[in-house]
């Protein structure tokens, strides 16, 4: 198993779904944990008991990230506690499906992109500000930005322009031995949308249509990727989108 012994981690959105996932994986490998959560403090203090009981030291820190003086507080309180941050998931984000171009508000465009672009833009700047010399910084994408949906043209366009950043910062920053990268999951199942696994039908028929494995993601599939990149196996794989999407097409 690959070890993050002595390493610290900062996953925003990490009171649930992937950016849960992905903190207890790293927690499980040793790191020590910067959960992240903008209103759920319930879920928060769940994770950080899960954590807690594998041994690893975690703090969560509230702060929304379509603020950026509060990402900026994020990790400033990162660093109090455990004096540095080597990896850094910019995970945190909302969905909005089944919304045609006709139909779409100015108030729902401002929301998505005020989280899930602002929110991720800064977060990977402060990473960038803050991460130790060959450190690692992961966006999580969404396979919208690979495969166009109907109904979801805000959200998938609120999650590409992150993934031009992820190409200009690799650049920008790869002389200090910093990787950055993105992982781009196919709809993930019992997380997000598809938490109530009636929810959604006919998108879900579609998307596991158009899947050859036949189903969707899970959230440990998407945490196996993020367990690749955090480790030393990615030292040398920097600027790259990797789909997790079992060889689907749209």
């Amino acid at each position: 198993m690959n070890n993050l012994k002595n390493k610290v981690a900062v996953i925003t959105g990490s009171a649930r779904g992937l950016g849960k996932a992905i903190a207890e994986r790293y927690a499980a490998m040793g790191a020590d944990i910067v959960i992240n959560y903008s209103r759920d403090k319930a879920s928060a203090e769940e994770v950080v008991s899960n954590i807690k009981a594998m041994g690893a030291n975690v703090i969560a820190v509230q702060a929304d990230v379509s603020k950026v003086k509060e990402i900026e507080r994020l990790f400033e309180e990162a660093k109090a506690a455990f004096g540095k941050i080597d990896i850094v998931v910019a995970n945190a984000g909302i969905e909005m499906v089944e919304t045609p171009v006709l139909e779409f508000t100015e108030e729902q465009f401002d929301r998505l992109f005020s989280i899930n672009t602002k929110g991720a833009y800064f977060t990977m700047q402060q990473a960038a500000k803050h991460v130790e010399d060959n450190g690692r910084i992961l966006y999580i994408a969404s396979s919208t930005t690979s495969f166009p949906v109907k109904g979801m043209a805000v959200y998938g366009g609120s999650k590409t322009t992150p993934r031009y950043l992820v190409d200009i910062l690799s650049k920008e920053i790869g002389y200090r031995g910093v990787t950055v990268n993105s992982i781009i999951p196919f709809a993930v199942d019992h997380s997000g949308i598809f938490v109530d696994p009636e929810a959604y039908p006919e998108l879900r028929k579609q998307l596991l249509d158009s899947c050859p494995m036949g189903r969707l993601a899970e959230v440990e599939d998407v945490a196996n990727i993020a367990e690749f990149f955090a480790s030393d196996l990615s030292s040398f794989v920097s600027g790259q989108h990797l789909l997790v999407n079992g060889g689907a097409t749209n």
